[in-house]
């Protein structure tokens, strides 16, 4: 619920100007601009867009100050614990958690749609065999839109192909685990939940009757519930904006994919992984490494802790500390860099320095440990991201879409260049 009750004056040489102000539902409030340069000929300048809401929503809250993630209302605490990531997916989808039957009904949808075109299998061939992951997620999902061409056209079943994206994801990101390694395809099984298939998928032989752990199945279902949507972030507004011309879902998602690839972004936990692996490659002197990350002149950069967003614990992060605890034992997985991680984390909850500074430990610091004792690759871990993030990037493209506001996305800017100069000949130029 929106409240536009009040509003705020600009003075501009000596000219006022009312503009609205917007209140949220959770009591966020925003200046509304939207008519700034039609009535004072001005724009903003907001790098980065960091103060500025670029649209209206109903999915997700997040409040970073005090730690707070929720999705359709739903504390990100409660889900992890006690719901499934297909439930999960349908609540921020369709705005409530499902009935019995809306939930079997779904399930049954997706297994519908989890396979692919059998054509679709001659494009693995055509990557590299150690070609990234993402990058073939991102061409395989870009050329669904060929497969589906109805999902060009705005108006067509857009339930129909949030199944189909959905369900052959998973499918798409195990295939290319598989064509890396060089073991033959893992088709899905129809008898098995979201969890069981995937697993199945990447980690089954055709000779062998493959059945997953049901801690890792739980835990898979954790950490991609906790990825589903986080606000505007990079990667959800590259959906938006890609989404806003009136692109298929498959284009969208596709551009999401290749802004999540991004190390600043999806790709933070195996920057973690990186960091770990050279503390215990060095000798493992995490104190030392701690200390050389507060000294600036050092260049060490200290990854998986602090967030653009969150000014105390990442609640995320809270979650996968409690479940990776649970899972490295029962996996068998000792592992010295979780050692090394949980000396870091200890150091930096303890230290002024790091306290002072609000760098808490985040998502990716424990997302990629446990990723690693589930026997995910690290060139996987981006892979994970978006297949958790996916439902999350339908919402937003599905709600846009949905708003009779909605407009293509036109961000403004403020030419710094050259002024108008005239055209020289190229046997009169001089060289500077």
């Amino acid at each position: 619920m929106v409240a536009m009750s009040d509003t705020v004056t600009l003075t501009i040489d000596g000219k006022s100007v009312e503009l609205p102000l917007i209140t949220g539902s959770e009591g966020e409030r925003a200046i509304d601009i939207g008519k700034l340069r039609a009535t004072t000929g001005l724009v903003t300048i907001d790098a980065g867009f960091k103060n500025t809401a670029s649209t209206l929503s109903g999915i997700t809250f997040l409040d970073g100050e005090k730690g707070i993630l929720r999705y359709r209302g739903y504390p990100i605490e409660q889900l992890a614990e006690k719901s499934t990531f297909v439930e999960a997916s349908y609540l921020v989808l369709y705005g409530e958690l499902p009935t019995k039957e809306q939930l079997a009904n779904f399930r049954e949808r997706l297994t519908m749609h989890s396979l692919l075109h059998e054509d679709m299998k001659h494009f693995f061939d055509g990557f590299p065999a150690k070609g990234h992951p993402m990058g073939i997620l991102a061409a395989m999902i870009g050329s669904l839109s060929a497969y589906y061409p109805d999902s060009l056209d705005p108006d067509s079943d857009t339930d129909l192909h949030i199944a189909r994206l959905m369900s052959k994801v998973s499918t798409i990101a195990a295939f290319g685990y598989k064509r890396s390694i060089g073991q033959p395809f893992m088709y899905p099984k129809n008898s098995l939940d979201y969890g069981e298939n995937f697993f199945r998928m990447m980690f089954g032989v055709p000779s062998e009757d493959y059945e997953p752990d049901p801690l890792a199945v739980a835990a898979l279902n954790a950490l991609l519930i906790l990825h589903i949507d986080h606000e505007q972030n990079c990667s959800t507004s590259t959906v938006r904006l890609v989404g806003s011309s009136d692109a298929s879902i498959y284009a969208s998602v596709s551009a999401g994919i290749s802004a999540l690839w991004g190390p600043l972004h999806g790709g933070a936990n195996q920057a973690v992984m990186n960091m770990l692996r050279e503390i215990r490659d060095s000798g493992g002197d995490y104190r030392g490494f701690m200390e050389q990350v507060k000294d600036k002149s050092s260049g060490r950069r200290l990854m998986g802790f602090g967030h653009r967003v969150y000014k105390s614990y990442d609640p995320r992060a809270k979650i996968l500390k409690t479940m990776a605890d649970k899972v490295l034992p029962k996996m068998g997985a000792s592992d010295p860099l979780l050692d090394i991680a949980q000396e870091l984390e200890q150091i930096a909850l303890k230290d002024s320095y790091f306290v002072e500074r609000n760098l808490y430990p985040n998502v990716d610091f424990y997302s990629g440990i446990t990723y690693r004792a589930l026997g995910i690759p690290e060139n996987m871990f981006t892979v994970m991201f978006s297949l958790g993030r996916l439902p999350g990037w339908m919402a937003q493209w599905r709600e846009m879409n949905q708003d009779p506001r909605h407009v293509i996305g036109r961000p403004r800017q403020i030419y710094t260049g050259a002024g108008e100069r005239n055209y020289v000949p190229v046997g009169d130029r001089k060289g500077k």
